[in-house]
């Protein structure tokens, strides 16, 4: 072909693409002009219903397009069943279900089987149900069936994971206060719902604690019964061959005892201001909540039309007045919520920085009469359907998200062609119907407005809403890990303190320590192995601590004063949680220096409590009070050493935490141990050597100051 007439050709075909033909050009000289054609009928392919006789509900959704063969076990009964005193059971269950292996084999060897086939076989947890799913390649599926109908029908909740799935508890309860957005959102909850909800209930250390493995071997018996189950196979594979598969595995599986229904009342929220005072934050998270309603309502459909228009997407009121108009939110949202068999949350949330806090409220209520002020336009009402209808083919653009959609319904008793049901009636909402729902269940006189933030730091009080009622969320202590200092002192105390005020150097050299500098080693002992840091402390007494480490993802700089925590790493710098914060600095009250310089202050009591062994020695006991931080000291009292010293256990392991004195030795007048081993709950957890020791070091007060700007940026923001 000639080179310039190909040329010519191309050059013309763009033009076609890009700019249109001169006809076309003549017919659209707007964008908002060009013809939108109507929507494709949704057709979805139906999964294949079975039920057998006992009771089990099978579906089938046949996919070629990949060699995958996937199957999902949803089970009835789940965290709301559980019994409030062992609140956590289903997830703990969930957890160590599939990671405690089979009476035949450890969850360690199914682990190494199943990656050999590159599948997997998981269970998990949910409010209403557990679960137990496969996937793996087709060639495999016998193989791997094999392990899941093992799972399923013989667990054997080995202890050592059941004790491992309590430890991620643990953490989960000692961390859960670190996000206030998760406060909010838990806090919320429980004003709609109530605290002792089973939609609202939260683990605590003790209900953890509960947990046994016969609770979960007896939850298994209690729940895992054919006509308590809805399986859900799809992927690559001959319906008639699955179906001839599963019938002859579950077929003769007797029916059992069926899950009782859950009944429960749902009073919604008492009405007012709720604060949850965080200081170490500058920004609030607000909540505006009350109770919602169900999916099964008649007015589903205009509910999530006017949820879209209201705060569902960037053109909605919420984020174009209070986000875009005022720029008072990082984010914000609102919408009534509807649940499926039970009535949801109405919701509007908004993130605001801390001196905007009233103001964000103030335009959260504006919006709310705005909907009966200004209802709903054609326009948005056009707008919002369109987004809905638009987006929702990507909500089941696979086989597999058809077949879950579908298992939804047979679970929770939904017609089986609500799914197909759903695009009508999006269609056939009207304006009027949109300001009804708006007016039906949007109340201003029934919410509660939960704030989680500094109130030092508002643009107005709290009080300008109505009567502020105050949200503890502190958590409860672990059993076992209260330790109660002494209330008053006595006479063997108070001698057996002066003793080891001598054995350290003596009054007058211990009180001249206003600070020290030291240089240690750590190694810590982590679930990977032992981690070694090593780098410089700084301590100032009696509440600033600094330190900079080498570790091996890099340099770590830690900062804690009564003013608050940092955390600088390799990936940027963050707030020290509060927990941790009040926990590091109770641990420099217990430290032997300052407690020694506070031997005279009333609010350190010292009390002598009997004697116990520590390795060849019959130690002395002193249960110490160091200003509401306890501490139990166990002391050679020929010597006046402190050989053992007891606390209680911060974080997520319940009991003590044990630091036991070693290798002694005398600077400058003053001796100290320079080597401490740590233990929590039996186990180790570090060890530190001390290197060298300056008493009294020039401490520039710039190290204890929060930087300028923002303190949790990362190098990537």
């Amino acid at each position: 072909m000639n080179s310039n007439r190909s040329i010519k050709i191309l050059l013309a075909l763009a033009i076609c693409i890009s700019c249109g033909t001169p006809a076309l050009r003549s017919q659209v000289t707007d964008w908002k002009k060009v013809p939108i054609p109507p929507l494709h009928e949704f057709k979805p392919q139906q999964p294949k219903r079975i039920e057998l006789p006992n009771g089990m509900v099978i579906f089938l959704q046949e996919d070629h397009e990949l060699p995958l063969v996937t199957g999902t076990a949803v089970i009835r009964g789940g965290s709301r069943d559980e019994p409030p005193a062992k609140v956590s059971l289903t997830s703990i269950y969930g957890e160590a279900w599939r990671t405690g292996g089979t009476t035949t084999r450890t969850g360690d060897d199914l682990d190494d089987y199943l990656e050999a086939r590159a599948a997997k076989v998981e269970s998990m947890a949910d409010d209403d149900s557990t679960a137990l799913l496969w996937t793996c390649l087709k060639g495999d599926l016998d193989d791997v069936f094999k392990v899941f109908m093992e799972v399923l029908r013989a667990p054997e909740f080995r202890q050592e994971k059941i004790d491992l799935a309590k430890d991620q508890s643990r953490t989960e309860i000692a961390r859960r206060n670190d996000n206030p957005m998760g406060i909010a959102s838990r806090e919320a909850r429980k004003l709609v719902y109530g605290a002792d909800s089973p939609y609202a209930r939260t683990p605590e250390y003790a209900t953890v604690a509960a947990v046994t493995r016969q609770d979960l071997l007896a939850w298994h018996q209690r729940t895992v019964h054919p006509n308590n189950i809805i399986l859900g196979v799809s992927g690559d594979f001959d319906p008639q061959v699955m179906e001839s598969k599963l019938r002859e595995a579950f077929a003769s599986w007797p029916k059992g005892p069926a899950v009782e229904k859950l009944e429960t009342q749902f009073p919604g929220p008492k009405p007012g201001v709720y604060l949850v005072e965080k200081d170490d934050v500058n920004q609030s998270n607000i909540r505006m909540v009350h109770l919602g309603t169900t999916r099964d309502n008649p007015d589903y459909y205009a509910i999530e039309v006017l949820n879209e228009l209201f705060g569902g997407s960037f053109s909605s009121r919420l984020f174009s007045n209070v986000r875009t108009g005022k720029g008072l939110a990082y984010a914000v949202w609102g919408r009534v919520g509807t649940a499926y068999d039970h009535p949801g949350i109405f919701q509007m949330g908004v993130s605001t920085k801390s001196n905007t806090t009233a103001a964000a409220i103030d335009a959260l209520f504006e919006e709310i009469d705005g909907l009966a002020m200004k209802p709903p336009t054609e326009e948005e009402l056009k707008k919002a359907k369109d987004a809905i209808l638009n987006s929702f083919i990507f909500r089941f653009d696979s086989k597999g998200k058809v077949l879950r959609e579908r298992m939804t319904y047979e679970f929770h008793h939904y017609p089986a062609d609500f799914l197909e049901r759903y695009r009508a009636g999006i269609e056939k909402v009207t304006q009027a119907e949109v300001v009804s729902a708006a007016k039906k269940y949007i109340h201003k006189d029934k919410l509660a407005i939960l704030v989680v933030g500094n109130a030092k730091d508002f643009d107005r009080p709290l009080t300008s809403f109505g009567a502020v009622t105050p949200v503890d969320i502190s958590i409860p202590e672990p059993p076992g890990a209260k330790m109660a200092g002494p209330a008053t002192s006595n006479p063997e105390g108070r001698a057996l303190i002066a003793k080891i005020i001598q054995s350290l150097g003596g009054t007058e050299r211990i009180k001249a320590i206003k600070s020290l500098k030291q240089k240690v080693s750590i190694s810590l002992n982590t679930p990977q192995g032992e981690m070694v840091l090593t780098g410089d402390q700084i301590t100032v007494f009696p509440d600033r601590a600094w330190q900079k480490m080498a570790s091996p993802m890099g340099e770590m700089t830690i900062v804690v004063s009564p003013s608050g925590g940092r955390i600088k790493g390799p990936m940027g710098s963050r707030d020290m949680p509060a927990s941790r914060k009040d926990e590091t600095l109770a641990d420099l009250k217990r430290d032997p220096l300052s407690v020694v310089q506070h031997a005279g202050d009333p609010t350190y009591i010292f009390a002598a409590a009997g004697a116990e062994k520590v390795g060849d020695v019959e130690a002395r006991i002193l249960e110490v009070n160091a200003d509401s931080a306890s501490v139990r000291w166990y002391v050679d009292g020929q010597s006046g050493r402190i050989l053992r010293a007891a606390s209680p256990a911060g974080g997520p392991e319940p009991g003590e935490r044990v630091t036991d004195y070693s290798d002694w030795k005398t600077i400058g007048g003053v001796t100290l141990p320079f080597r401490k081993v740590r233990t929590r709950g039996g186990e180790k957890e570090s060890s530190i050597e001390i290197k060298e020791i300056e008493f009294n070091p020039a401490v520039d007060p710039k190290l204890f100051e929060k930087p300028e700007g923002n303190a949790n940026a990362s190098p990537q923001q």
